[in-house]
């Protein structure tokens, strides 16, 4: 069972870390996930009990830190952290008053009790909430976080007379944390404009008038109105009417599509200039807006093993550095006399500050987080970070030819006879025979014969498809086989001419091969820009395994210039090809759309399926989806993830150095406070600046929209 909580006054991602890490540790939890940029905690737990497994995890989050409340997913927080930053500023403006107040005093008149009054002020009013959060946060059992390290480290420096700049500390630190606020907004609210998307109310066409009721109420095959400037709320087939359909929030092109009576229209498409009437063809919880959001939503909790280490790191670190700071203060001492004590003891401060690891535990998710939405409006979904990173370290892409690199939408361009069928006859029994299949061809050549017939269920019994092979059915009573050359040749039927560089269906009836239906499919224009756009970004292998046969896959692979391809696989064959492909830890890309592809895309580094044309099992097997049919968009896949993957080595090395260096520098005493400031609250800031970069979109050349004939690829290629 999956439960989604939002949980507020969560301030700190060490924090997130560390209470993600209790509850997972709760009996009864299978799975915690906090997105520290949402604030939202995912939870899966056992069936079984699971309200008293829920109850445990929120007694356990109020033990770890009772200033996190815990509230329903759905919770508009947008005011109320709108009031909180407001309020934020107002103390951190008044504290830099009494700080510059307590200052002018410290250093013109040298009144002790008055300049000290100030700066107790200046501290109290942005360290009231830290003191307090430390408080509570260690009698509940969390001792090592931010607050506590700031607490210590400020009080400390009180202590030892350095009142300035304790004050200065705290309120640097205040607004370091309200810029990464900002920061993480900005990359938050980049992905609710994609969550944003689903329409919450429909306009149904009914008898009695048009009346408007909740989208998750319409059911499938219902008329719903969509007006000049609405959302399409759900995927549909138009019915009446035509208008111009912007795109962009599903697909990423900015591009307008002409929308007529007959053509399919998808939820999150804008109608522009008509009026629409659409017959539904989906339910809410299964059209592509609901699709998208649950996609990107689920994204999110999907961690990268650079996410899980610099959360174990912080761990083991935040209590190492506190150690150290205490033997920084201690051990000289011992050896030099206890009437250096402040001294030792401003170096172990300062080293504390210094060694708080923010910077790495939010810049590094939040990287990944804006990657994600930038992605995402560019009509690439991915799955989580961990298939950004791996997609960063992709070397290897390989395509399905049918529907992928090529259109997939077949015509018949003729038809053989070998017995006493005629022509029309021998379309009748491959029509009748591939009426139940979701294949690319079966569709085409039942749209075919459904142009001067109809199609009557009763005359198809027995149907079975064999994967990758063809279909065996009973049709008018009579034992059918429609598929590829070797379905007829498994069942020991002598085929009578084989057919060479086409793709072809192959008829046999009572045992007899009696015709062929010859295909003709149109190579993607977009496909020459993908495969010459993969190889110019430095891709090492792009080839193709297709189920079609060596002639045509041949032409397919010579025209776009690929490295290698292996034709007439069976799915199980392409999954066994995979192992052609691995060495020398390559990762791999597999492109596909079709059911046939659900195994494969589930084995591979990373798969990619074809959002709008893929079939559903497709789609869920995949690790991304292209939300257009275009496989150049796996070239923006890859260099969005890559961009991604350098941002965060960027964040680790240079907050590592820096803090690297700062430490080695305090713990030697020949810096203070303010260049340690620099290198927590500074270093943090910087960091999450730079992630902000992921969210800017890939921009490459446009390829055209056209598509060329597979008997014209030679000289088009």
């Amino acid at each position: 069972m999956k439960k989604k909580f939002r949980l507020l006054n969560m301030h700190c991602a060490g924090c997130a870390n560390a209470l993600e890490g209790k509850i997972a540790e709760i009996e009864g939890v299978k799975m915690a996930q906090i997105n520290y940029a949402t604030k939202i905690l995912t939870l899966e737990v056992e069936n079984e009990n699971h309200e008293k497994i829920i109850e445990d995890v929120l007694s356990g989050i109020k033990r770890f830190d009772r200033m996190v409340k815990v509230e329903d997913p759905s919770f508009d927080v947008s005011e109320k952290e709108k009031r909180a930053r407001l309020l934020k500023i107002l103390f951190i403006c008044l504290s830099a008053v009494f700080l510059m107040a307590g200052l002018l005093v410290e250093h013109l008149s040298g009144i002790f009790w008055l300049y000290l009054s100030l700066y107790i002020v200046s501290y109290l009013l942005v360290a009231h909430q830290i003191i307090y959060a430390s408080v509570i946060n260690v009698t509940g059992g969390n001792v090592f976080d931010e607050n506590f390290l700031m607490t210590v480290a400020t009080i400390g420096a009180f202590a030892i007379s350095k009142y300035s700049e304790a004050v200065m500390v705290v309120l640097l630190y205040q607004i370091g944390t309200l810029l990464e606020n900002l920061a993480t907004t900005r990359s938050k609210n980049a992905i609710n404009s994609l969550l944003s998307i689903k329409v919450q109310e429909a306009c149904v066409v009914t008898d009695e008038g048009d009346i408007t009721i909740p989208t998750s109420k319409v059911k499938k095959g219902a008329l719903i109105r969509v007006k000049p400037g609405e959302s399409v709320p759900l995927d549909g087939v138009v019915v009446i009417g035509s208008s111009f359909v912007n795109t962009a929030l599903v697909t990423g092109e900015s591009a307008e599509r002409s929308i007529t009576i007959g053509d399919e229209i998808l939820s999150g498409f804008i109608n522009i200039d008509g009026v629409l009437t659409i017959r539904t063809t989906t339910e809410e919880k299964d059209s592509t807006v609901s699709r998208i959001v649950d996609m990107v939503e689920t994204a999110t909790t999907k961690k990268a093993g650079t996410e899980k280490f610099i959360s174990k790191f912080a761990k083991i670190y935040t209590p190492v550095v506190c150690i150290i700071a205490v033997l920084i203060a201690v051990v000289p001492c011992l050896f030099v006399g206890f009437s250096s004590f402040s001294e030792y003891l401003y170096r172990g401060l300062v080293f504390l500050v210094v060694s708080c690891p923010c910077a790495l535990v939010i810049s590094i998710p939040l990287t990944f987080f804006a990657g994600l939405g930038a992605s995402a409006r560019q009509g690439v979904l991915i799955k989580g970070s961990n298939f950004v990173e791996l997609l960063s370290k992709t070397s290897a892409v390989i395509f399905d030819k049918t529907g992928t690199l090529t259109e997939g939408e077949f015509e018949v361009e003729e038809i053989k006879t070998y017995g006493e069928q005629s022509t029309d006859e021998v379309l009748e029994f491959v029509a009748y025979a591939e009426n139940y299949s979701n294949h690319r061809i079966a569709k085409s050549i039942v749209k075919k014969y459904l142009e001067s017939n109809t199609i009557n269920g009763d005359w198809i019994s027995d149907v079975s498809e064999h994967a990758g092979l063809g279909i065996s059915a009973t049709i008018f009573m009579i034992p059918a086989l429609v598929g590829s050359a070797n379905l007829l040749i498994n069942n020991g039927i002598e085929i009578k001419e084989q057919i060479v560089g086409k793709t072809a269906v192959y008829l046999a009836v009572n045992g007899e091969h009696v015709g062929t239906v010859i295909m003709e499919d149109r190579l993607k224009e977009d496909s020459f820009e993908a495969v010459k756009c993969l190889k110019e970004i430095g891709i090492k292998e792009v080839s193709m395994l297709t189920g079609d046969n060596e002639a045509v896959a041949s032409e397919v692979s010579g025209a776009l210039g690929l490295d290698s391809f292996h034709a007439g696989l069976l799915p199980e064959d392409k999954v066994m090809m995979l192992n052609n492909y691995r060495s020398n830890n390559t990762k791999i890309a597999y492109v596909g759309d079709g059911i046939n592809d659900a195994p494969i895309l589930a084995e591979v580094d990373v798969g990619i399926s074809m959002g709008l044309s893929s079939n559903d099992i497709a789609t869920e097997a995949s690790d991304v989806v292209l939300m257009t049919d275009e496989p150049s968009k796996v070239v923006d896949a890859i260099l969005i993830a890559r961009k991604t993957h350098k941002i965060v080595l960027e964040n680790i090395i240079f907050t590592l150095l820096v803090k690297l260096a700062v430490l080695a520098l305090s713990a030697l005493g020949i810096t203070g406070m303010w260049l340690a400031i620099f290198a927590d609250v500074g270093v943090s800031i910087i960091a999450v600046l730079n992630s902000l970069r992921a969210l800017s979109s890939i921009k490459r050349k446009e390829p055209k929209c056209c598509s060329v004939p597979l008997k014209a690829t030679k000289q088009a290629g």
